[in-house]
């Protein structure tokens, strides 16, 4: 065999090897495309919904997203083997890295932060108090399924909290086993108190105001709208949603004014309708966010639609109270997080 017969084997072997690599890589593409449509239609069959299609959609996002995995290992091999040139192997292998990381890495990566709130510095507390604040959960489509649930309970207790407070959107057009994903929240070592938001309120989304309540009650979770739980150095209050238009804080001033309060609720923006008291409230809300993702321009633009006051994230201060927003742990929209990781946030009142 001549020189060039043996170059022209090696090039045809070569291109065999390729080809064979390249129909691997597009069965696991149809393999998974298939697995994700089917997931996406079966998932949405179970859940409560008024947007069938739109949930079909979203779930579909959620399921496909599987296939940045192959599409990853495909564009090193892409670039190794000179099926992509060097810059577009670099664009999809940076692409395919940055959306895998929003998909499947940070909305695992739950933060505890610690913010330290005193209502007057010159009458302290006789003893500090912990509060786990939690927000948008979002069990449903994109989030809240059993592995970030457990990752949370357990963070919480680590931290040894005095009571949790959940600030709304618990759901985002669940399954109809909503109680039973909420079981593990009965490992939390603290009592829990709750009220609901505006995904939790049909705005937007479908009536299950019975389905999460019936969830909350038999996992042992405390909803205190339009209700006030008594501590020795304080009272908490918990406020309806915004959007909703169960906001009514008119009563406040009635109240004793003997000690201050701390109100639950859901938009930071019903801040505003908070009314003078004798001693300057603290509310605690999610809602934003804090954006979700986090991308130069868009992510501003969206946030304004969101809460008309700017809130994103942390501690803002009002003409009648102070209110502290957290960034809450779920999703909405899109399946990803970026640059604003789930957080649950200790307040720490002395």
């Amino acid at each position: 065999m001549s020189s060039y017969e043996k170059i022209n084997k090696i090039c045809g072997d070569l291109n065999m090897n390729v080809l064979n690599v390249l129909n691997v890589f597009y069965g696991v593409f149809a393999v998974l495309a298939v697995w994700g449509i089917a997931q996406a239609w079966l998932s949405q069959t179970r859940t409560e919904t008024i947007h069938p299609i739109k949930a079909f959609i979203h779930l579909l996002a959620f399921y496909l997203s599987y296939l940045l995995w192959p599409l990853w290992i495909f564009s090193l091999y892409a670039g190794f083997s000179g099926i992509f040139s060097q810059h577009q192997a670099i664009f999809v292998f940076s692409l395919s890295s940055l959306l895998i990381y929003a998909r499947f890495i940070e909305p695992h990566m739950v933060l505890v932060k610690t913010l330290h709130y005193q209502f007057n510095p010159q009458q302290p507390f006789k003893r500090p108090v912990r509060i786990a604040l939690i927000a948008d959960l979002h069990i449903g489509l994109f989030s809240g399924h059993e592995r970030q649930l457990k990752i949370i309970v357990d963070k919480i207790n680590q931290q040894q909290p005095d009571f949790v407070v959940v600030a709304g959107d618990w759901t985002y057009e669940p399954e109809h086993k909503l109680a039973d994903e909420l079981k593990i929240l009965q490992n939390i070592q603290a009592p829990i108190y709750s009220v609901t938001g505006n995904h939790d309120e049909q705005y937007p989304g479908p009536p299950i105001q019975d389905l999460l309540s019936h969830a909350l009650s038999v996992n042992k979770v405390l909803d205190i709208e339009a209700q006030i739980v008594e501590f020795e150095e304080f009272n908490l209050v918990g406020v309806g949603d915004l959007w909703a238009g169960k906001a009514d804080m008119r009563n406040l001033p009635e109240l004793p004014q003997d000690k201050p309060f701390i109100l639950l609720s859901h938009n930071p923006d019903t801040v505003e309708m908070v009314p003078e008291l004798a001693i300057r409230p603290l509310m605690l809300s999610g809602h934003t966010h804090g954006g979700q993702v986090q991308l130069p321009w868009l992510t501003d633009y969206v946030m304004k639609k969101v809460s008309i006051l700017g809130h994103k994230r942390g501690l803002y201060q009002h003409t009648h109270a102070d209110v502290f927003v957290t960034v809450g742990t779920g999703m909405v929209g899109v399946p990803f997080r970026f640059g604003v990781p789930p957080t649950i946030d200790i307040i720490e009142i002395s």
